[in-house]
Parts: structure tokens; C-alpha cells; sequence
């Protein structure tokens, strides 16, 4: 019997081997503060004026149909950031503002955001019938801020009116995921 110890002490040894050639990295969500060049490389917030956009809709063809609009987040300057929750958005029409729900089953991940990485979050919607002002929103304008950083990011709303709901149609018939890494 003394094979089995021989090989589990084997396989472990090929198993760290492994995980010490890949570096360790676990895509940049860990929680590591060391370069190993003696500098903290704690990061904060992601700053909203450090990222750029991209938004990918797959518009609600029909009142009564679910769209979705993706929100993608580049970290375009040279420091690592962080980002941990939902983003804050609000759907603009006229002079009002509905605030979006947070997607009730979804648990957020604290993420660290390297120079040059992505992370997104996704809006979900159930399109309204045009002008029914009882019923629905005509939205022009999706604003946006990332959970413990300044500044606000915002877009054109193209997809449509989107339903109300809740007591009086006082709520958006919409969520919002939490922000989560994107891409490769």
C-alpha cells in the first residue's frame, strides 16, 4: 500500500509545479497587494472617467418583449482599480428619472481591473407600448455610477419605451446585473 502515498505525493508536487508556471494569477480577481517589487499595489475604486464604453443592445422588438443592453468597461489608465456591487443606473426621460432594481438573485464579486481588462453588467427591460404614458416610459438617456467611485457615465437610449410597474407605474419594469469580468 505504500504506492498510493508515493503517487498523491506525485501528483501534488505536478499540481503546484503547474499553478506556480501560470503565476498564480486568478484573472485579476484576487485579492493580492504585492508585486513583489516592495511597493503596495492596493488599488481603489475604478474611476469613471478612466473608462471607456461599449454598449451592445438586443432590443425588445414588441411591447411585452425583454431586451437587454450590455455595458462594457475598459480600464483605459496605467493603475490597477476595483470594482465590488452594482452599478447605480438611472433611465432618464424628460425631466424624470427612474431608478433601475438590482437583479435579486445575483451576487457580486469584488474584481480587480487591470489596464486594458473588461467588466460589464447587463440591463435587462420589458419594452412598453409607445405612448401610453401609464404604462410606459419613453426613455432617452441611461446614466450610470460605479459603486464607491466618483463620477457618473451615462448613454443614448435607442431601444425603445420601457414598461412601468409597481404601485401607479412608478418603477421601471428593468434590473440591472452586477458588474462581473467580460471577454477572454
Amino acid at each position: 500500500m505504500r504506492t498510493l502515498p508515493i503517487a498523491v505525493t506525485a501528483l501534488a508536487a505536478t499540481l503546484a509545479l503547474t499553478l506556480t508556471a501560470c503565476g498564480g494569477d486568478d484573472g485579476g480577481g484576487g485579492d493580492d497587494k504585492s508585486s513583489g517589487s516592495g511597493k503596495d499595489t492596493s488599488s481603489s475604486a475604478c474611476a469613471a472617467g478612466e473608462l471607456s464604453q461599449e454598449v451592445v443592445a438586443s432590443e425588445a422588438p414588441a411591447a411585452g418583449d425583454t431586451g437587454t443592453v450590455s455595458v462594457s468597461l475598459t480600464n483605459g489608465s496605467g493603475a490597477d482599480c476595483t470594482l465590488k456591487g452594482f452599478p447605480t443606473v438611472g433611465l432618464d426621460a424628460g425631466g424624470t428619472s427612474l431608478s433601475v432594481a438590482q437583479e435579486k438573485a445575483a451576487e457580486p464579486e469584488k474584481l480587480t481591473v487591470k489596464k486594458d481588462e473588461t467588466v460589464g453588467f447587463t440591463i435587462t427591460y420589458v419594452r412598453g407600448p409607445a405612448g401610453d404614458a401609464g404604462k410606459a416610459v419613453a426613455v432617452t438617456t441611461a446614466k450610470f455610477a460605479l459603486p464607491g467611485a466618483e463620477g457618473e457615465l451615462s448613454f443614448a437610449w435607442k431601444y425603445g419605451e420601457v414598461a412601468l410597474r409597481g404601485a401607479g407605474g412608478s418603477e421601471p419594469d428593468a434590473s440591472v446585473t452586477p458588474l462581473q469580468r467580460t471577454g477572454d
